[in-house]
Parts: C-alpha cells; sequence; structure tokens
C-alpha cells in the first residue's frame, strides 16, 4: 500500500514516479446555477408545462405572465379582468398591520369560495346534460359529504350555493348530523340529508328528530342490526322514517381505495343481509319507508368502465327491491369521481382520472336508464356523494422554503491527508478513461475504507473530510454526484398533508407561486419542521423523486420562497393532528371582485397558536405560563437577591419572551416581507 496526498486539482501518488501527477488530473471547477443567459430564454409557459399546470390545474390555475400563479375563480367562464394574483392575495394575507397588511403567519390557506362554486355547478350541469341528452325520466340531487371538509364557511357555502339545485348534505356521525341539520336550515327544504355510517340509539333518534324538523333525512343502514334500532326508535317516537341501505357490491376497483370496497368492503350489506331486511320491514308494515339504495365502490375511481359496472350491478339490486316491493325512488352512487391530481388523465394509481365530469355524469345516467328500461322500473332521483371533486380545487396551501440544504463538497488540498491505499492506479485510471461504473465502485469503495479507518482511529476528521471532498470531485466529473437539494419548509406535513404522508401516499401538486418566469436552477426534496424522519416529501406527481426548483440564494428580490400545495381542499384539514404540536396554518377567504386587485379578503383567522395546540393535548397554558413565570422570579432572586433594577428588568424581559411564545403559532417566524 502506499501513501496518498489528497491535492486541490488531482492527487499525487507518492514513492511511485511512474503515477500521474496533479497535474495530469482534471477535477472539474464548482457547478454554477442556471445561467442568465438561459433564464432569459425561460418563460412563464415553459414553467407551466414543466409543473403540468395545465393538466391538474385547468379551468382554474395557470402562470401569468408576471411568472405567478393566478387564480380562475370562475373556471373556463373567468373574464381576463378577474384572474386573481395569487402572490398578490399572499402578500396582502402576511404583510404587517402596519404595511397594510393582515399580519397573518405561514403557513396559509387560501380558500376560493367561488371556485367552490363553479366545481358545484359544474356537477349539477354536466347530470342535467346528461339527464337531458338521454331522455332520463327523473333528476341529480347530490350531496357533500362533509367529512371531507367541515370547516364550517365551506360546508355554509355548499349549502347557500346549492340551494337552487337542492344540493345537500352527506352526514356519518352524531356531530356531522347536527352540523348539517344546522346548515341546512337556510338550505333548500328538498334538499337530503344521508345518514350513513355506524349507528346507536342516539344516532337515530337524531336522524328521526331531523324529520320532525322536517329534515328531507335518510337513514342508510350499514349493518343489518340497524334496522331493528330503526322500527323501534321510529314507532317509539311516532315518526315515520325514510330508509335507505348500503349495499355491497361484487364489483371492485384494484387500487388503494378499493380495499373498503367489495364484499369483504367495511360496510353494507350482502345480498342475504338486504333480503332479511326486507323481510324484516315487511313484516313491521315499513316497506314502504325504504326508498333509497346507497353503494360506494372506492374513491378515486379511475375509469367510467368500472363505473358503469358498478352502477350497474347496483341498478339490478335497485329493481330487485322494487319488485319486492319497496316504494324505491333514490339511487345514490356513493363517493369516487374523481380529480386528476398528476394531469396526466392516465387512469394509473391513485393519481388520476381518465374521465371528465360530464363523462362521469353520461356513464352513470345511461348505466342506469339502461337497466331500468330493461325490467320496466321507473327512473330513479339520482344522488351521488363527490365531496373530493367539490372542494379539492378551492383550497391552496402556501408555505415558505426556509433553506436549503445542498453538498458543499470540501475541496482537498496537498497538506490535507495522506493515508495508505491498495488499488490506486486502478482508480485513477478508471477516472482518465471515463469508465463511470468503475469510477463509481471505487469511490464507493474508498469511502468505506476511510471510514473504517476513522473508526479505528487511523484517520482524523479532516482527513475525513478530505477524503469526502476528493470523492465528490470524482463523482461529479463521472456524472455520478446527486444534485439533488433539500429544501427545508416552514410546515408540518403528519398537520397539513396526512394523506401524503400515511397508507395513501397521496401526491399533490406542488409548485412555486412565483418566479415562474425564471428557470429553475436547481432540483429538490421538501424536509419539514417535524422532530421526525418521515416528515419529507420525495415523491412527487409524475412519478419524480425531486421537484425543480429556483436557488433560494439566486432569489434576487431578498424575499421569501413560496411554494403552493394544490388540490388538498379534501380531507387534509380534517384528518391533519397535531404532531410535534405543531397546528393548524392561517386562513384566508378570497373572493373575486371588481376591484384594484380583482379579489377582497373576506375572512382572515390566524393559524392555531401555541397555547391552542397545548390546551389540544389536555395542558393548561395559562397555569404554565404562571408556572413558568414563578420559576425565573425565583431564579432571578436567588441570583441576585432581586433587588437592583438590572434584574427587574431582566425578570420582564424573560415574562414578556414567555408570554409571546405561548400566544405565537408554532411555526418559523420570518421578518422579511413579500416582493412582487
Amino acid at each position: 500500500m502506499s501513501p496518498v496526498a489528497c491535492v486541490d486539482t488531482g492527487y499525487v501518488f507518492s514513492g511511485d514516479s511512474s503515477l500521474p501527477t496533479s497535474a495530469d488530473v482534471f477535477i472539474p471547477p464548482s457547478p454554477t446555477s442556471s445561467t442568465s443567459d438561459s433564464s432569459s430564454r425561460w418563460s412563464p409557459a415553459l414553467s407551466a408545462s414543466l409543473y403540468r399546470i395545465d393538466g391538474w390545474g385547468a379551468p382554474y390555475f395557470t402562470a401569468n405572465s408576471s411568472g405567478n400563479i393566478s387564480v380562475r375563480p370562475h373556471g373556463s367562464g373567468t373574464l381576463p379582468h378577474q384572474d386573481i394574483d395569487l402572490m398578490k392575495v399572499v402578500k396582502n394575507a402576511t404583510d404587517p398591520k402596519t404595511c397594510g397588511g393582515l399580519g397573518l403567519q405561514f403557513p396559509l390557506i387560501v380558500r376560493f369560495p367561488d371556485v367552490l362554486k363553479n366545481r358545484l355547478e359544474c356537477l349539477q350541469s354536466a347530470f342535467d346534460v346528461a339527464v337531458k341528452s338521454q331522455g332520463y325520466g327523473s333528476h341529480y340531487q347530490g350531496v357533500f359529504p362533509v367529512k371531507c371538509n367541515q370547516d364550517r364557511f365551506i360546508v355554509e357555502d355548499i349549502v347557500n350555493f346549492g340551494s337552487p339545485f337542492r344540493f345537500g348534505l352527506e352526514a356519518g356521525s352524531k356531530p356531522e348530523i347536527l352540523l348539517a341539520m344546522s346548515c341546512l336550515c337556510k338550505g333548500n327544504p328538498d334538499a337530503f340529508l344521508v345518514c350513513n355510517g355506524f349507528k346507536d340509539s342516539e344516532y337515530v333518534s337524531l336522524a328521526l328528530l331531523g324529520r320532525k324538523l322536517a329534515f328531507n333525512t335518510v337513514i342508510v343502514l350499514e349493518q343489518e342490526h340497524e334496522v331493528d334500532l330503526v322500527i323501534e326508535l321510529s314507532q317509539k317516537m311516532n315518526v315515520r322514517p325514510v330508509i335507505g341501505l348500503r349495499a355491497k357490491l361484487r364489483t371492485k376497483q384494484s387500487n388503494h381505495y378499493g380495499s373498503n370496497s367489495g364484499e369483504k368492503g367495511k360496510f353494507g350489506l350482502t345480498s342475504t343481509q338486504i333480503v332479511r331486511v326486507v323481510k324484516k320491514l315487511t313484516e313491521s308494515r315499513m316497506l314502504d319507508c325504504l326508498q333509497l339504495l346507497h353503494f360506494h365502490i372506492g374513491s378515486m375511481i379511475p375509469t367510467t368502465s368500472l363505473l358503469s359496472d358498478g352502477v350497474s350491478e347496483a341498478a339490478l339490486i335497485y329493481c330487485e327491491l322494487v319488485r319486492l316491493g319497496a316504494h324505491m325512488r333514490v339511487i345514490d352512487v356513493g363517493g369516487g369521481l374523481g380529480i386528476d391530481y398528476d394531469g396526466s388523465k392516465s387512469g394509473e394509481g391513485d393519481q388520476s382520472v381518465t374521465y371528465t365530469l360530464e363523462e362521469y355524469a353520461e356513464a352513470v345516467v345511461s348505466s342506469i336508464r339502461y337497466v331500468c328500461d330493461r325490467r320496466s322500473v321507473k327512473h330513479p332521483v339520482i344522488c351521488s356523494e363527490s365531496g373530493r371533486a367539490i372542494v379539492s380545487h378551492h383550497s391552496v396551501l402556501i408555505f415558505e422554503a426556509a433553506s436549503a440544504v445542498k453538498t458543499v463538497p470540501h475541496q482537498p488540498k496537498p497538506d490535507d491527508i495522506q493515508f495508505l491505499l491498495e488499488g490506486e492506479e486502478d482508480f485513477y485510471a478508471a477516472v482518465m478513461r471515463g469508465d463511470q461504473e468503475g469510477s463509481l465502485l471505487y469511490v464507493d469503495q474508498l469511502k468505506q475504507r476511510c471510514v473504517e479507518g476513522f473508526k479505528d482511529g487511523v484517520l482524523s476528521i479532516e482527513q475525513l473530510v478530505s477524503v469526502d471532498g476528493l470523492c465528490e470531485w470524482v463523482l461529479k466529473a463521472m456524472g455520478g454526484s446527486d444534485p439533488v437539494q433539500t429544501y427545508n419548509i416552514n410546515l408540518s406535513i403528519f398537520t397539513s398533508t396526512p394523506d401524503h404522508w400515511g397508507t395513501v401516499g397521496q401526491l399533490f401538486p406542488i409548485v412555486p407561486i412565483h418566479m415562474l418566469d425564471q428557470k429553475p436552477g436547481a432540483r429538490g426534496i421538501l424536509s419539514d419542521l417535524t422532530c421526525d424522519s418521515d416528515g419529507k416529501i420525495v415523491k412527487f406527481i409524475g412519478g419524480e423523486s425531486s421537484l425543480p426548483l429556483h436557488e433560494i440564494d439566486s432569489y434576487g428580490g431578498g424575499g421569501r420562497y413560496l411554494l403552493g400545495l394544490f388540490l388538498g381542499g379534501a380531507y387534509e384539514e380534517s384528518m391533519g393532528g397535531v404532531h410535534n404540536l405543531f397546528g393548524g396554518p392561517s386562513v384566508v377567504r378570497v373572493s373575486q371582485s371588481d376591484g384594484p386587485h380583482s379579489f377582497v379578503v373576506t375572512r382572515a383567522v390566524s393559524g392555531q397558536s401555541t397555547s391552542d395546540v397545548l390546551r389540544a393535548v389536555q395542558h393548561e397554558p395559562e397555569l404554565m405560563l404562571q408556572t413558568l413565570k414563578h420559576r425565573a422570579e425565583e431564579v432571578m432572586h436567588t441570583k441576585g437577591g432581586g433587588q437592583d433594577e438590572e434584574d427587574g428588568n431582566e425578570y420582564k424581559n424573560v415574562a414578556a419572551c414567555l408570554d409571546r411564545s405561548f400566544h405565537n403559532m408554532p411555526y418559523l417566524a420570518t421578518e422579511e416581507g413579500i416582493n412582487e
């Protein structure tokens, strides 16, 4: 083994003059970010293509000429002057109050009720067109499953926007029933209140009370024993109920969302159980109360062919219930109307669907009409529980990339390191002949041997750093270096995107909301604030393992680098926890207006404070604050006698610091403003 000395541009193998000198070895200079020349040829249109904005975002999101994301609140019907620059909204929301802003802290959810209204209208229109074009003998009347997002203002908006076409709500628990009944007081009296989920006596009593209060309540039987509760309590309360039942279909989709469908699904009745329920209702002279059939193939149904199979099977069961004497009038096709998260329209995996709203509605209507016509059964009212498709687009999560971590290799110097190494001739020869595979193998072996040497005490940490630097330079020369940076984001993935972290592994479009007129000069993964190794995003739409991003230190505006997570309006807020005690984001509600900025903020709410999240886990922030202040007072007294003015000022500073910490949000607080 020969001693080796690493030098700044190569390496010299001492003891063998036949080996190359440092002048013979080329190691490339430090790579630079994208040049100004390439950036000058970049455009927002190229960014739109790079991030697939026109695929997943149409018709609500686009890249504008300023390089920012624009929101088109009325979808394809948005006029040019109605576009809302998302960056201007965020600036208004987060600028200090002294500068005319709202003073909200990141992360920030921006909600667009106009988008929500447009989604409802488009869904209704799609079914109206399908009903009319196919000569269907009834109508569509949907419900929103409040589990998708229970926020008061979202549910109230849906009831308000959907009132002209009798749009209702679906509840799956006792609190949700109370929420739904309260909101529907201002809705259309014909709107459905569909009551799903496991039921006890109190649940059934609440649903029956809804009938007494003149709500169009339907109790859907999910388990066979629930029919006994409904029969008993309806007779006791003297209420004639409207009953539905959920059928377990044989039709099942194969992706993750299909795991709770089919004959072994969590909810629903088998054919045998359905027949027994019909018999019990007949014996109780309540078969006329059975009026709705519900089923659920699974969320994110990928194709209309699978949808048609499931709807046709359910329609056959519906017709059989009519034949058995039930007064059937509604078929509830459940959820499953998907959205195209990755913009590919491929229907592959859990991220994409192949159809439009119009094609979905056409498949549902045609399947039911065909089966009912063959059985000479009157066409039923069609209901759906399309939560994801209604609320996903209207909510955007905005967060900062606070810093970026990239590999900056140490450039070795001639006297940095001396060590013994076998096979140095082969290593050098592989590099010189451009043998990438061989070079990478030797680099890996070299690093392993040096780590072992460090563990054995043969190498110092400075020498180990020099070896790492040499290996990194070789990797760059061979094109084998990993250019991906880690962007540290001011966000908790567990709180704000639990579906990404959890078993679903949902991917959401993530895009810079500004600088889209500049070419991204880096690729990155996202690492959140939590002290949890799972708190990162390393998979992105399109099968990518990193995201094209701009160098944070190249952002000449000196402000914040802001990213937006889109299509996250369903489930994420209602499922997020307080992992590491990071609470919910700030929220603004933004409507389109004819003012100078084309928008107006109609509601602004600060995110959860540290006190809020502490209360959520049974702590008492006020008592905690007093305890810590008392501790500070004791320490000050012990330290300096507590008599002089300096001690008094120090105590006041400590108390003020504690007070601020309890009242501020748990996320990183930055002082920089936003430059448009």
